[in-house]
């Protein structure tokens, strides 16, 4: 799963997030909850969690089944935590390859016409690395 810390550095990129069933996220309210309950991970679901879109704004609503008390919050006040297949799909025509190595994995992308390799042992981390990068250069 991609860190809390590089789905900060995403959405404050510029990724957008419309949540679909099966997203995951964690709440960003460091003022509003304990930080334990930050810690968790939420997911988005018709059942539990739902998404719901307003002309002011999506909201992600907690339909009862939690085990504490909130209704819902703004998706601003949620860090979306995208799936491997998500990012690889984000990067679009730009990734090339995955690779296994020892202890790492390697994404190869190509960007701007320059072949770029992102290793991390975790192969989340390694896509998201590389769409921060592809972020960074589309602004």
């Amino acid at each position: 799963m991609i860190s809390r810390e590089l789905a900060r550095e995403l959405r404050d990129a510029g990724l957008a997030w419309h949540p679909e069933s099966g997203d995951r996220f964690q709440l960003d309210l460091p003022e509003h909850v304990e930080p334990d309950v930050e810690a968790d991970v939420f997911t988005v679901s018709e059942m539990t969690i739902e998404a719901r879109r307003y002309p002011t704004g999506t909201i992600l609503a907690f339909n009862g089944t939690t085990e504490w008390a909130l209704d819902s919050v703004a998706l601003v006040d949620a860090v979306w935590l995208p799936r491997e297949d998500q990012l690889r799909e984000l990067l679009r025509a730009t990734f090339r390859s995955l690779t296994r190595l020892d202890d790492t994995f390697a994404v190869d992308v190509e960007l701007g016409g320059e072949p770029r390799r992102f290793e991390h042992p975790e192969v989340a981390e390694a896509y998201g690395m590389a769409l921060l990068e592809l972020i960074g250069r589309s602004r």
